[in-house]
């Protein structure tokens, strides 16, 4: 019986490791220790929501699904598809995204807004013209503003349904609220601050977002040609099914990704709950060291 509770102990451990790895890349324990060890002022307290929405396996869904909603947006397409090289490294860009929030969400002041600073040179450096002759720049106001509230609204979604510990009404309110802080300093220029405004926003950019040929290839390299190995193929399936769920049903139907209502509440929902929860049980480990910085 010990030997058992050892070999899955390990088996947890090794999985853990390789999942923290992929999401954190090879410096992740050293950025881990410097992010949650270094003492300081910190833009969120352990008490705000954005720290449970943040910290929670739901993300993993919820990061896919916003993917595929920001994608709508044709400026942003073309941005990403001609300069982000997501294709080429996307793991990198996971791992540099995911150390972007850990960094804002858990680290010091001074150390959040060091990441938003970079990452505004970064947009400003980015600019072209899509497909249709079009000019964009990744720094533009507006532009940053729909990525945010993509990305806020795919979170959002995603606590909600698959969360460990879904939060009341006023705590999602306060996780906008707590996003919004994020998004100032990345330059976008006054974000919605509660679950209302952030619908409102997302109504107002409906005339603008729909499905480029640019946006259709990028989904089915997400979600039918995924870099990953066929032996995570299957959890990558269910992942992949899940973000889809979870979006807006213009937005499926936009990117002409299918739902099927019955499928979806019997089969879909019930895998991605537990999707999330051996997620959870394989990070364990990783969430101890986190405390163990910490303390």
């Amino acid at each position: 019986m010990r030997r058992t509770g050892a070999d899955g102990g390990g088996m947890r451990e090794r999985l853990g490791s390789a999942l923290f790895t992929r999401v954190a890349g090879p410096d992740g324990p050293e950025n881990r220790a410097r992010i949650h060890g270094t003492p300081g002022p910190r833009w969120f307290g352990p008490d705000r929501p954005i720290r449970t929405v943040h910290g929670d396996a739901s993300m993993f869904i919820g990061g896919l699904s916003a993917l595929l909603l920001q994608s709508l947006h044709p400026l942003a397409m073309a941005a990403v598809s001609a300069h982000s090289g997501f294709r080429g490294d996307p793991w990198g860009r996971l791992q540099r995204t995911s150390t972007f929030l850990a960094v804002t969400t858990y680290g010091t002041a001074e150390s959040a807004q060091e990441a938003c600073d970079r990452v505004r040179a970064v947009h400003e450096r980015v600019r072209g013209t899509t497909s249709e002759g079009t000019p964009y720049h990744a720094a533009d106001p507006h532009l940053l503003g729909w990525v945010h509230v993509a990305e806020v609204d795919s979170f959002l979604r995603a606590h909600r349904r698959y969360g460990a510990r879904p939060l009341s009404g006023a705590d999602y309110d306060g996780y906008v609220a707590d996003a919004a802080r994020v998004a100032t300093a990345l330059g976008v220029l006054d974000p919605p601050v509660d679950r209302a405004g952030l619908a409102e926003r997302l109504d107002a950019y409906r005339s603008e977002v729909r499905a480029t040929p640019e946006a259709r290839d990028a989904a089915r390299f997400l979600l039918l040609n995924p870099p990953v190995p066929l032996v995570a193929r299957l959890p990558y399936g269910v992942l992949a099914a899940n973000a889809v769920s979870l979006l807006p049903s213009w937005a499926a139907a936009e990117l002409r990704l299918p739902r099927l209502p019955l499928v979806d509440s019997v089969c879909v929902r019930p895998l991605g709950c537990a999707f999330t929860s051996a997620v959870r049980w394989a990070m364990a480990p990783q969430r101890a060291r986190t405390v163990e910085a910490v303390a």
